[in-house]
């Protein structure tokens, strides 16, 4: 196998065609789980593509929520799509090769919106920590150009952290093994192929990864220390109740996205001779279905969305059906 070798600060830094992604080598009727991420990939387009179209061209949607919303919706729409195609042309075409730049492109956008995930479910946060604790103000503190520029700086903040990190993967040369044990391009397994030192790097990208999520986790924590407080505050029975069912959606979100992440390193950490298939499997499922399943709730649970998709789907219908008088009278 030849290696492309450039020379950098007088070290010669090899760098391989590219990898192979190894994992699922043991797990049994695999072709089902597969079968399954289609599923979830079918789901994941369908519903973030309705909440998309839904808020986009609809001007009473055009609020600070559901431009957050919005953007969980793209976010989640593109993480999916980042991982699951690729994991499913490795099982059809049973080409399990990626080239070195497409590896690292993979390994940014996965990251990136990884950790724009997480921003978003901060700024949903957020919102409800305006909406609840300062109602008579809330118009006026979190106007929809406020909101465009937290979302826009979130944006810049992971979009600029993860081409870093990955950039620092461009300083490390590969001349071993080039088997990556995980479902992607993924980060960690990728970096511990490098057959330099990586000491100082792992260690900063390790820190700027635990931001990325731990800094978010922890906004979202101390919003909701405060929202609790503020609705057990108030005197009227009926106004918490309806306090704390507008933040049903946003903890589901927070749980499905944050639990099993939690879980699996909790588990990792302690437990250190998991079967790599186990774990491989486990971070897929954490990783596919929380863009899944997101969408769904917003579409089902918000009055608002569900109102107008289902408005939206009877004049699409009562259209079909004036188009097809028209032909029938033809």
């Amino acid at each position: 196998m030849s290696f492309l070798q450039t020379a950098l600060n007088d070290s010669v830094i090899v760098r391989p065609p590219g990898f192979y992604i190894i994992a699922f080598q043991t797990l049994p009727v695999i072709s089902v789980y597969f079968i399954f991420l289609a599923f979830v990939y079918v789901v994941t387009v369908m519903f973030n593509c309705l909440v998309i179209y839904v808020i986009i061209f609809n001007h009473c949607l055009h609020t600070p929520k559901f431009l957050a919303v919005l953007n969980l919706a793209v976010i989640d729409l593109i993480l999916n799509t980042s991982t699951i195609p690729g994991m499913i042309k490795i099982f059809l075409l049973k080409d399990n090769f990626v080239p070195f730049n497409l590896c690292l492109v993979q390994m940014f956008f996965y990251y990136a919106f990884g950790a724009l995930e997480s921003f978003a479910l901060a700024v949903l946060a957020y919102d409800r920590l305006i909406a609840i604790c300062f109602p008579l103000h809330q118009h006026s503190i979190n106007t929809l150009q406020r909101m465009s520029c937290i979302i826009s700086l979130t944006w810049c903040v992971a979009v600029s952290i993860c081409a870093f990190t990955v950039g620092i993967i461009t300083r490390l040369s590969f001349c071993n093994s080039l088997n990556v044990f995980s479902y992607f391009c993924d980060y960690a397994p990728v970096f511990r192929l490098a057959c330099n030192d990586y000491t100082l790097q792992w260690s900063i990208s390790s820190v700027l990864s635990s931001l990325i999520l731990a800094g978010p986790f922890t906004f979202i924590f101390l919003s909701y220390i405060i929202i609790l407080t503020t609705v057990f505050r108030m005197k009227s029975l009926d106004s918490r109740v309806k306090a704390l069912a507008t933040c049903v959606e946003h903890l589901i979100l927070v749980a499905v996205f944050y639990v099993p992440v939690i879980t699996i390193f909790s588990i990792g950490y302690y437990l250190r001779n998991i079967d790599p298939d186990q774990r491989v499997l486990s971070l897929s499922l954490a990783s596919c279905i929380p863009p899944c399943i997101n969408p769904i709730v917003y579409s089902l649970k918000t009055k608002e969305i569900k109102i107008r998709a289902f408005a939206m789907m009877k004049t699409h219908k009562i259209e079909e059906d004036q188009q097809r008088t028209k032909c029938l009278r033809v």
